[in-house]
């Protein structure tokens, strides 16, 4: 399973202060060979930055997390930009709408939301959306930015609407909840959309895949997200593992092997 790629991790979170050149050891010998930390917030948007720097195998993503959309401001968008320049920023996010919390009023998630495709647009960047119970407002905000590649993270809607996105484009990426037990509609939803049109992501340290549920997530078990995939879609864990990676490079534009020696 080597040369794997978590596209969506948060190394970037305090819970691996501790031990982060451990994990990221881990994630190398397990065949990880890129991981992909995404923002959520300004400090954890140049802390991603800093781990990039710090990590060559490491990559940021620069962006505010729909829970925070009250925090946007023109200073926000500005320092956001400035960080984005960096050449190992591929994308603007996580951005999106999370209906289920409500941590922010819902018409200004859709405002911010708007603002950071219009972002990734002038940037010409991809954009890593948070979609949470939020399915039909999330796509016809997405429809206004049609020159915008989205990637829809941890996806949990139907079938139905994921087709809806496909026809825009978009890819989608897979994380531990397909190895959940009761996650047989998951499943179903993942065996519908084309190999080709998806991700590896851990979340970590969140949503930790079985059998390890209950402790902290981390990019070594991308490969238990590999082999449940792999299963759905019947091929082998190392043509997901070629395949995945092959996607993930392609939607974010990674340099080639050669170009980064």
């Amino acid at each position: 399973m080597a040369g794997m790629i978590d596209s969506h991790a948060h190394l970037n979170d305090p819970r691996f202060q501790s031990d982060l050149p451990e994990v990221v050891a881990r994630a190398q010998e397990a065949g990880v060979r890129h991981i992909v930390n995404v923002g959520y917030d300004l400090a954890s948007s140049q802390l991603a930055v800093e781990l990039a720097e710090r990590f060559p195998g490491l990559w940021a993503v620069v962006g505010l997390h729909p829970h925070d959309a009250r925090l946007w401001d023109d200073q926000l968008r500005s320092q956001l930009k400035d960080l984005a320049g960096h050449p190992k920023v591929l994308a603007i996010g996580e951005t999106g709408l999370d209906y289920y919390y409500d941590n922010s009023p819902r018409e200004t998630q859709r405002e911010v939301f708007r603002r950071q495709l219009s972002l990734a647009e002038e940037l010409d960047l991809p954009c890593v959306i948070h979609s949470r119970e939020a399915a039909q407002d999330t796509l016809e905000i997405m429809r206004e930015y049609p020159q915008v590649r989205c990637l829809l993270h941890c996806y949990s809607g139907s079938l139905e609407m994921a087709d809806l996105y496909l026809e825009l484009g978009c890819y989608f990426s897979f994380g531990g909840p397909i190895t959940f037990q009761n996650a047989n509609r998951l499943r179903t939803v993942a065996a519908g959309i084309p190999l080709e049109r998806i991700l590896l992501e851990t979340d970590c340290p969140y949503l930790t895949p079985h059998p390890h549920r209950g402790k902290r997530n981390e990019p070594a078990y991308l490969g238990l997200i590999a082999e449940k995939l792999g299963e759905i879609h019947g091929v082998s864990v190392e043509e997901v593992a070629r395949i995945t990676a092959a996607n993930t490079r392609q939607f974010f534009r990674m340099p080639d092997e050669e170009d980064q020696k």
